[in-house]
């Protein structure tokens, strides 16, 4: 599986690795809405699980990835400050895509 994350995103995921909840975790992206032809994603903590790939990055930040979720193979995830702050996760191997 691959991921691309831009410098903002893994200025703002190092960050989050720092925080005392995300101690022990790792950064998890998740499907959280399919709608048809594209899928919605969530950022979270967690720890690798059975089904888990961990898809290291060229920013030196691991991603865990569920394997058998097709939508997040090829995700690129972005960090932007306008118009408005927060991160966006596309695929574009996907029809379809949307953000966090």
């Amino acid at each position: 599986m691959k991921v691309k994350i831009n410098r903002n995103a893994a200025k703002q995921l190092k960050k989050m690795l720092e925080t005392e909840e995300a101690e022990g975790k790792m950064i998890r992206v998740a499907v959280s809405h399919m709608h048809g032809d594209h899928a919605h994603y969530e950022i979270s903590f967690d720890t690798p699980q059975e089904h888990d790939e961990i898809v290291s990055t060229d920013k030196d930040i691991d991603i865990l990835l569920d394997t058998r979720e097709e939508f997040l193979d090829g995700i690129w995830i972005q960090y932007f400050f306008v118009p408005e702050e927060g991160f966006v996760i596309t695929n574009s191997s996907k029809s379809g895509h949307h953000h966090h």
